[in-house]
């Protein structure tokens, strides 16, 4: 079969390689659609970054590997009784231990043993991808497979609202409106946000959060803490959800932040900041990790199924696999003001 595997940094090759077969507890699927993720193109960029230079303990995968871990599929293969052949799924990600004791409380996502199918094991740019029967999910009927391609980024949506114990009722100030930003605003409006704010550099991508539930949207370069105070009576938001892994952002989510404000850490960062210690502390404001998912895949296919989540409105292109890097990865990279959700279909 085709896959995409990732050599090196910018070297990212078409290959044949043998199809999986489905060893005990685990599924095959052929590969319908598959995202392109911001994680793809820093390993494209920068890696390894997340893709293990040595053995990873779970997968005992080193580089090449296959990318790829937003996708949606039909069953070919199984050994798990769970599903058969014609099941159309999707899947988590994330490689667990089940065995740590963050897996045995429920927070699988912080497995000592933490490993990615994309990074650590093959991932879905290839015609075929095989994953763990723990992490596979039903699709809904209702859900093209294009939309449930868009399962994963969503559940990190629905992750990070959950993360933040947001209430309804509550005002929420969302920076970035990359494709996970965009999701938030949608995941927050559908927790029940009375008002969420949209704060992003590029205008179009402004219009968009709007079209998708912001009451407002700013553009970073205007005191957008002072726009949003006068728009909530002083307060301020009550939750700020920081998607754009940017010290800048960092520092524009503390400013929009309330007293007693809950800000969520979504993006993921490279670099070290220094935090406004005394204004926390007299603030009394919380600094909230979020990190992929747990159980939220079936609550992320029912806003997709429902339309609460538009996922249809971030799809900006449609690529074949050979097509990953001319038409992918590059225009992420060079034009990211023309591009949110690019989907490959191998």
């Amino acid at each position: 079969m085709r896959a995409a595997r990732w050599h090196a940094p910018h070297d990212v090759r078409i290959e044949s390689v043998p199809e999986p077969t489905p060893r005990p507890g685990e599924v095959v699927l052929r590969v319908e659609w598959c995202g392109l993720c911001g994680t793809d193109v820093h390993e494209y960029l920068h890696g390894p970054v997340l893709i293990p230079s040595r053995p990873h303990p779970l997968t005992g995968q080193v580089p090449p590997v296959t990318l790829g871990h937003e996708f949606c599929g039909t069953v070919t293969a199984v050994t798990d009784a769970a599903f058969a052949p014609g099941d159309r799924v999707t899947a988590s990600a994330c490689l667990v231990c089940q065995e740590c004791s963050w897996c045995r409380a429920g927070q699988s996502n912080l497995c000592a043993k933490l490993g990615s199918i994309g990074l650590c094991a093959d991932g879905g740019f290839a015609d075929f991808v095989r994953v763990p029967a723990y992490a596979v999910y039903r699709v809904p009927n209702s859900v093209t497979p294009e939309i449930g391609a868009l399962a994963e980024p969503t559940a990190v949506a629905v992750h990070a609202c959950r993360r933040a114990r947001l209430r309804a009722g509550e005002t929420v100030a969302v920076v970035g409106a990359g494709t996970i930003g965009l999701l938030v605003v949608q995941a927050a409006r559908a927790h029940g946000a009375a008002a969420v704010f949209s704060i992003e550099p590029i205008a179009a991508r402004r219009q968009l959060a709007q079209e998708l539930g912001a009451q407002a949207a700013f553009d970073p370069a205007v005191p957008v803490d002072k726009e949003i105070a006068a728009a909530t009576g002083s307060r301020r938001a009550d939750v700020v959800f920081e998607c754009t892994g940017s010290m800048a952002g960092i520092e524009t989510a503390l400013r929009v932040s309330g007293k007693a404000g809950r800000v969520v850490i979504v993006g993921i960062y490279r670099d070290a900041s220094p935090a406004p210690w005394a204004r926390l502390q007299a603030h009394e404001k919380e600094i909230i990790g979020s990190s992929a998912y747990t159980d939220e895949f079936p609550a992320a296919l029912e806003m997709l199924a429902s339309g609460a989540v538009r996922g249809a409105a971030l799809i900006t292109d449609r690529i074949t696999l050979e097509d990953l890097e001319a038409r992918g990865l590059r225009p992420l990279v060079e034009e990211p003001s023309q591009h949110l959700k690019i989907l490959v279909r191998p």
